[in-house]
C-alpha cells in the first residue's frame, strides 16, 4: 500500500516543494502572467484569490499540493498536485496543474510530469496514475495524450466550473506496465524540447 508524504523533487531546473502560504506572492505573479483564469476550463485562480486557493488545497483530504519553482531564479511558475490518493489500490492522480503563460510550451510541464510520474511509479510503487480534465479543454486533453496516457472515458455532469456550469470530466490513466515506455518517451521529448529552445 502506497504512502504519500510531503517531499521536494527536483529535475532539469524545476523544483516541486510542498505548497504553503509562503508561495502566495509568487503564485499571484504567476497567475497574473497571461490572465489564464479568464478561460472557463482552467483551475487557475484570479490573483486576489490565491490565498483561498492555497488554503483549499491544503485542507483537501487525499491531496498533496506542490509549488512549481524555477531553481535558478527561485520564481514560482505555477502549481500541481497529487490528488484523489487511494492507498488501498496504489492509485494517485496528478492534477490541479497550472503554469504562468510564459512557462507554457517550455520544458516545465514535461519536467514536472517526469518528476511526479517517476516518484509515483518508481518510488511509491503506484499501480496506476490518473489524470483528468474538462471536456472542453482540448489543449489539456492533447497535452495529456502526448504524455502517453490512455483515455478511460468521460464522467458526465461531474464537476462544477468557476462560472457555475457543470462540466463533463475526461478521465485518463497510465498503468505501471506502461510506465517504462512512457518514461523513455518523455525523456526523448524533453531532450528535443531543450535542443529546440
Amino acid at each position: 500500500m502506497i504512502q504519500v508524504a510531503p517531499l521536494r523533487l527536483e529535475f532539469n531546473g524545476v523544483r516541486l516543494e510542498p505548497l504553503s502560504m509562503a508561495h502566495a506572492d509568487g503564485l499571484r505573479a504567476a497567475a497574473g502572467d497571461g490572465e489564464l483564469w479568464k478561460l472557463r476550463t482552467t483551475s487557475m485562480p484570479e490573483p486576489q484569490d490565491v490565498e483561498h486557493d492555497i488554503a483549499s488545497a491544503l485542507a483537501t483530504p487525499n491531496r498533496l499540493a506542490f509549488a512549481v519553482l524555477d531553481v535558478a531564479s527561485g520564481a514560482v511558475m505555477g502549481t500541481t498536485s497529487y490528488h484523489d490518493i487511494v492507498p488501498e489500490v496504489d492509485r494517485v492522480e496528478i492534477g490541479w496543474t497550472w503554469y504562468a503563460k510564459s512557462r507554457q510550451r517550455s520544458h516545465v510541464n514535461t519536467s514536472c510530469k517526469l518528476l511526479l510520474l517517476s516518484h509515483a511509479f518508481d518510488t511509491l510503487g503506484c499501480a496506476v496514475v490518473g489524470l483528468r480534465t474538462d471536456n472542453f479543454n482540448l489543449h489539456s486533453q492533447a497535452a495529456i495524450e502526448r504524455l502517453g496516457a490512455k483515455k478511460d472515458g468521460v464522467l458526465r455532469h461531474h464537476h462544477l466550473r468557476r462560472d457555475g456550469t457543470v462540466r463533463d470530466t475526461v478521465m485518463y490513466s497510465i498503468l505501471r506496465g506502461e510506465w517504462p515506455e512512457i518514461k523513455a518517451h518523455l525523456h526523448y521529448k524533453l531532450q528535443y524540447t531543450l535542443q529546440r529552445n
